[in-house]
């Protein structure tokens, strides 16, 4: 048995505690007690000075978050987890399957009453890879516009149309089936899977990768669908990416233009980048994977967030699920009653995640490690790590961190203020990376990251924004010429060729030299 406290013990209750779990000692016959406290403590998810100082300053500062209280947050209603099944692809659909799920009774494996075993570090990490797994969305969630199941995950020509893959035996990684009413089986979607599980061109699925679910362009097609609530889709883009303080705000086109033309945007977004809540469709971002993530300083391609402990991974897991709509920009709020007046937090849209799933999930993303390298070493990877070590990748890209760094690069027009908390761990180079998403959204702190160069060979596209699909397309030198044309995501609508500028090391190697340079990185 185990003590629970904090968790929300009826609808809109507040959470009383977070004190620590308190553990059976079977082994020595003691039974649970407050005074035998694992060495495995809960942090306090929603703790307001951790909070404070969670996230960089934005480039504008006085549009920097201030988060709601502690005391608003454990209001929400924690999440029930509900046992859920796999989707098919409809040509390895099990007979009867959709059928026989409808006959299944609801199980709730964890709320505030029930909960899975969590007694080892192997417990936290399984139960986290369920949190992982949950959907917050779906038939029962209007984040993602969505038809019923019959219309789309059960019709092959939406796999066709969308590029949507299944793995080898069939099976649909991005979204999972949920009774929670016997006779219902709802699609549940919007869950942390969705966007980290990347299926691979053999029919291996890679959770914690860089995912390669088409999100924007399924959302598009479906934003047609949904027509007639016009002004409900454009209510929604203004939550997502609204940014009212940049003058002239660079998103106004995107809640003023007729559906059709807004849901192109969305389309030209490739697999493996998303226009993410806080960015935008017009500076989308591509989707990081999750290996390594406890050697990371900062989280998000702007560094936006300090990754000091397990406790914040927690708190970033919380606010992109929803928590940091909630929050005021300026006075503007995402969520808010006319994007101005918090909602009533016992019926706001999104539930939370207790404590509890949330410290289970951050566990389980400290413990994905990524599949085997199938590049190996050879002669042409050796002499690309002579390039590497003579060309200065390294005075960046770290082999002691991860071929990456816990540096920030200040992005082209952003001065450095003085007084910045993060000045120390600045550098002093630049790379001239095209700006936008870092100076004109809600994600927009004036810097990019170093990313890590480890696990390179299963990811793609590459640059912050995806602008090019492969490695090879990185290192190409006309990617700086005007009339280049990105082989990732092209750019606005109407965009046909522009420069990928920024990073030029690397683009004067010889072709040999440039060729080993990829071959040494794919090692990694």
């Amino acid at each position: 048995m185990r003590t629970f406290r904090g968790v929300i013990v009826a609808l809109g209750c507040v959470a009383a505690s977070t004190a620590p779990l308190a553990h059976c000692v079977r082994a020595a016959g003691i039974e649970d007690s407050d005074d035998l406290v694992s060495e495995t403590n809960v942090p306090k998810t929603w703790d307001d000075k951790a909070m404070e100082s969670l996230e960089l300053p934005l480039a504008e500062p006085r549009a920097t978050p201030k988060h709601v209280s502690a005391d608003y947050y454990y209001q929400i209603p924690a999440w029930k987890i509900y046992r859920s099944y796999p989707v098919y692809h409809p040509d390895k659909e099990p007979a009867g399957y959709v059928e026989a799920l409808a006959q299944k009774t609801p199980e709730i494996i964890w709320d505030e009453e029930r909960h899975p075993k969590l007694e080892t570090e192997e417990d936290w990490i399984a139960a986290g890879e369920m949190v992982f797994d949950l959907p917050i969305g779906g038939d029962f969630g209007r984040m993602l516009p969505s038809a019923s199941t019959s219309v789309f995950v059960r019709d092959r020509r939406w796999y066709e149309a969308n590029g949507v893959l299944a793995t080898a035996d069939g099976v649909v990684p991005y979204f999972r089936y949920l009774i929670r009413e016997k006779g219902k089986v709802e699609l549940g979607t919007l869950s942390c899977a969705m966007c980290h599980t990347r299926v691979m061109p053999d029919g291996t699925a890679i959770k914690g990768g860089q995912g390669n679910f088409p999100f924007s362009r399924v959302y598009a097609a479906q934003m047609v669908e949904k027509e007639a609530i016009a002004d409900g889709v454009r209510g929604l883009e203004r939550l997502l990416y609204g940014a009212p303080w940049v003058a002239p705000d660079s998103q106004t086109n995107l809640w003023e233009t007729p559906v059709d033309r807004l849901a192109a945007v969305h389309a030209a977004v490739p697999a493996g980048v998303i226009a993410r809540h806080r960015s935008s469709p017009n500076s989308p971002v591509v989707v990081p994977d999750l290996f390594g993530l406890q050697k990371r300083r900062y989280l998000d391609r702007t560094g936006l967030q300090r990754h000091r402990d397990i406790g914040d991974l927690m708190r970033y897991a919380a606010l992109n699920q929803g928590m940091d709509n909630l929050s005021s920009f300026d006075g503007f709020i995402p969520s808010g009653d006319d994007f101005k007046s918090l909602p009533d937090p016992k019926t706001y849209r999104f539930l939370r995640y207790s404590d509890e799933q949330l410290f289970a999930l951050a566990k389980y993303a400290y413990a994905v490690k990524a599949p085997e390298n199938p590049h190996q070493d050879g002669e042409l990877a050796e002499r690309g790590a002579k390039v590497f070590a003579t060309q200065g990748c390294a005075k960046c890209h770290e082999p002691e961190k991860d071929y990456g760094s816990d540096l920030l690069v200040a992005a082209p027009g952003f001065v450095v203020p003085r007084e910045h908390p993060e000045k120390s761990h600045v550098m002093a180079r630049r790379v001239g990376t095209d700006a936008t998403l870092t100076l004109t959204t809600r994600r927009g702190t004036g810097f990019y990251k170093v990313p890590s160069l480890r696990n390179v060979w299963c990811r793609g596209p590459f640059e912050h924004n995806g602008s090019v699909a492969t490695l090879e397309d990185w290192f190409d030198p006309r990617r700086l010429d005007d009339d280049y044309v990105p082989t990732g995501w092209k750019g606005p609508p109407g965009t046909t060729t522009r420069a990928v500028k920024g990073h030029a090391f690397g683009l004067r190697l010889s072709a040999d030299d440039r060729r080993s340079l990829i071959a040494f990185l794919k090692t990694l």
